[in-house]
This record gives structure tokens, sequence and C-alpha cells, in this order.
């Protein structure tokens, strides 16, 4: 199933605006979804050592269970970012769509 995301359009002369649907081709999903699993990788990769210097720094004991747990605590706050890069990328699909057209002045 495609990512699709709806942006309003301004149209001249219209109170409302036109919603346009952009949606993702296949492979620019899976380049985000590539995207964004490297970046949680290295992402969770930095909360483990947070968490670790935390329990270091208030003399909490380096147990691995509480390290992770606290690790994923962290990752869960920072990690939402494969919808973000869709919904970023569906963005620029819009604004090179209909934007770019809008600045074409009339002949």
């Amino acid at each position: 199933m495609s990512f699709v995301k709806t942006y309003p359009r301004e149209i001249p002369g219209s109170n409302n605006p036109r919603w346009e649907e952009i949606v993702l081709e296949p492979q620019e999903e899976r380049e985000e979804e590539q995207r964004a699993r490297l970046e949680n990788i290295y992402l969770l990769r930095q909360c483990i050592a947070d968490a670790r210097n935390v329990m270091i720094d208030e003399d909490l004991g380096n147990y691995h269970s509480h390290v992770i747990g606290l690790g994923i605590a962290l990752f869960k706050k920072r990690a939402s970012h494969a919808i973000y890069y869709k919904e970023n990328r569906c963005r620029k699909k819009f604004e090179e769509l209909f934007l770019q057209c809008a600045k074409i002045p009339p002949v």
C-alpha cells in the first residue's frame, strides 16, 4: 500500500482550497524507509549509550536490562522519523508539482 498525503492548494479567486493527494512511488517509499531505518539504528545506539551514562552518573549500577529499558524509552521519544521522512518527501513533491506551476506567469 502506497503512502498518501493530502495538502491544500490555494485556487486564485476561490475562498476554499483544493486538496491535492500526493502518492509516493514504491521506490520513494522504500528509500525513505531505508533512510529512517539507518537513522533509527544509529539513534538506538546513541540512546543505549546515553542510558548507560545516566545509569553510571546516577550510581544506579550497570544492569543490562535496565540500560536497555532506559535506552528504549529514550528511543521511543526520538525515533518517529519514518513517517516524518515520508511526509517530508510528499511535501517536496507537492511543492514541485503545484507551487512551481504557480510561479510561472500566465501568457
